[in-house]
């Protein structure tokens, strides 16, 4: 299995989802099946198949999380901090898109990758291209509407 590389803050995240899910969530839908059966013909109850659809999802990531977590191997906070001169897993780097204004980011694995937070995947287009990258460089990113260039400003 190839390994989840996460930060402690996105290990315990996915620990509360994991937990969430098992123990709260999995009881919420077992009760919603129950009144959906007690109403008879489940055949024609769509309360009853939504409840399933539902089991069925929350299932699925269950399985997932526990794949996830199994596998995982933490981001030493400061491990990148060793090799400030290129790109790392755990980084926090400052990119610029021309003619964008700066953007800073921290390289995390995919399974916490979440652009919106900062946070982008060293298995990302962005994320392979700027590993191992060092201050000053110049890279091109091949997006779904051409490549790009992208400079990296700043690696902390």
């Amino acid at each position: 299995m190839t390994p989840s590389f996460l930060t402690e803050e996105g290990y315990k995240k996915l620990q509360d989802e994991l937990d969430t899910l098992r123990h709260q969530r999995r009881q919420e839908i077992a009760a919603r099946l129950r009144e959906a059966l007690e109403g008879g013909d489940i055949a024609e109850n769509a309360e009853y198949e939504a409840a399933k659809n539902e089991q069925a999802f929350v299932e699925g990531r269950i399985k997932e999380l526990e794949i996830i977590l199994a596998n995982a191997r933490i981001i030493e906070p400061g491990a990148a901090l060793g090799n400030r001169d290129s790109v790392q897993l755990g980084s926090r780097v400052t990119i610029q898109i021309e003619p964008d204004e700066p953007e800073v980011y921290t390289i995390v694995g995919a399974a916490e990758a979440n652009p919106v937070d900062g946070k982008i995947s060293n298995e990302s287009p962005l994320g392979k291209v700027i590993i191992n990258a060092h201050s000053g460089m110049v890279v091109d990113v091949n997006t779904p509407d051409g490549k790009m260039k992208v400079k990296i400003l700043k690696i902390e």
